[in-house]
């Protein structure tokens, strides 16, 4: 039996990819057709998925992939997707120099020139040079991109991994820019239509850009994407998981060990998922013996304050200072701590929105209540879809994550 490796700070291989096959077949059969948002929280897998779809292309694709989480203007993005295609589909890149397309050509001419100084994975500063002035004539340089890209005669498939980091940055900057660029985005994936374009765009999203959008009334941008929302881990793929990583490794354990790590985890974030497996399987090499429940029960609880986990769990506290607007930034940290200190029956909706209402009148929040309720299904909405929180059963919400509960009483309980 072939050993995959854990991975716990890394995007998974894409030969080591479990249970995703029937997901990837659904995405690549969409991009037949249309453009395709892949929506999933960080650390569930949405980038491996992505890094699979490149690594294995079908229907003739040539795949450009690019993360845009720290650009903060559309000439980032531009440029990052010309270096890609330069570096890793150099035969492509020089049929288009051959052609005639001048901002390559005169690029590597640049770069040749100066490959010493800049070193030879530079074709990026090679661009710039080309034109200092890329952020006011982005769109020209987009659209010959694209242009080009379309005479080569293959399909071509962009992966934009992280598009709302990019609008959340530039709604930072510039809301006017933003507006523009979204405008522009949304009339280049219609002109001409998929069915007779050779270009797809796949955008993937930890954040919801549909409620990111919607706060800037512009939601309908979006509209012609296809949603392909990645499936959460089922327990029994867990357990699979478990049974096999442990396994394959040579451990000794009770087969009540992987529906106890199943339950413990909650709502599974794969990353938590090899985390905990593979200190399981430390644990026994450490100390062979057959592991119990109990091993398991005392490697989550010290989970919680590893080194390991420290960061990544910290990572869900300070991103929503960074993605939710006030009063729902207050009020998200309110509902979680709060939650972290229920019991495993969580807390009632009924019982979230008035602990919301009283925060919104404590602040001086002066909206009307249909205002306020809105406010509250839309915070609702954003945790559900960050994976913070889910239904544990009719209209009682808890953590998603045991592990985050865990900490989140913790250290902000």
């Amino acid at each position: 039996m072939k050993e995959p490796l854990f991975y716990t700070g890394e995007p998974v291989e894409p030969c080591d990819l479990m249970f995703r096959d029937d997901f990837i077949d659904i995405v690549w059969e969409s991009l037949r057709q249309r453009h395709v948002l892949i929506a999933a929280p960080r650390r569930t897998g949405k980038t491996s998925v992505m890094n699979h779809l490149m690594e294995y292309p079908r229907h003739g694709f040539l795949v450009v992939s690019q993360n845009v989480q720290d650009f903060d203007h559309p000439a980032g993005l531009f440029q990052s997707l010309l270096e890609n295609l330069y570096e890793q589909h150099n035969s492509v890149a020089e049929r288009l120099i051959r052609g005639g397309w001048s901002l390559l050509k005169e690029s590597r001419q640049w770069l040749g020139r100066n490959v010493e100084s800049v070193g030879a994975g530079s074709f990026k500063i090679a661009l710039r040079k080309t034109d200092p002035d890329w952020n006011a004539n982005w769109k020209q340089h987009a659209d010959e991109t694209l242009r080009q890209l379309r005479s080569i005669g293959q399909p071509m498939l962009l992966i934009i991994d992280e598009l709302p980091d990019l609008i959340l940055n530039m709604r930072r900057h510039n809301e006017a820019d933003l507006r523009d660029f979204l405008g522009w985005f949304r009339k280049i994936r219609q002109d001409p239509p998929p069915s007779r374009d050779t270009i797809r765009w796949l955008i993937g999203g930890s954040t919801n850009i549909a409620s990111t959008l919607d706060e800037l009334g512009e939601v309908d941008l979006i509209n012609d994407i296809a949603e392909e929302p990645l499936p959460v881990l089922s327990e029994e793929q867990v357990r699979e998981f478990v049974q096999r990583m442990l396994s394959c490794r040579g451990v000794d354990f009770s087969q009540t060990v992987p529906r106890r790590i199943s339950v413990r985890l909650g709502r599974p974030i794969p990353f938590f998922m090899q985390l905990v497996t593979q200190e399981v399987f430390r644990s026994w090499r450490r100390e062979p013996r057959k592991i119990t429940t109990r091993d398991v029960d005392e490697i989550f609880d010290g989970m919680v304050t590893s080194q390991a986990s420290q960061g990544k769990l910290q990572h869900y506290h300070s991103r929503i200072s960074r993605y939710y607007l006030e009063p729902r930034q207050s009020a998200a940290y309110l509902l979680l701590s709060k939650l972290s200190l229920a019991s495993d029956q969580g807390i009632s909706r009924r019982a979230l929105q008035q602990l919301f209402l009283q925060h919104c009148s404590e602040r001086g929040e002066t909206s009307d209540s249909a205002s306020m309720r809105s406010q509250f299904n839309h915070l609702m909405r954003d945790l559900e879809n960050d994976f913070y929180v889910s239904e544990c059963s009719k209209d009682q919400f808890d953590f998603s994550s045991g592990v985050m509960k865990s900490w989140w009483r913790k250290y902000y309980g």
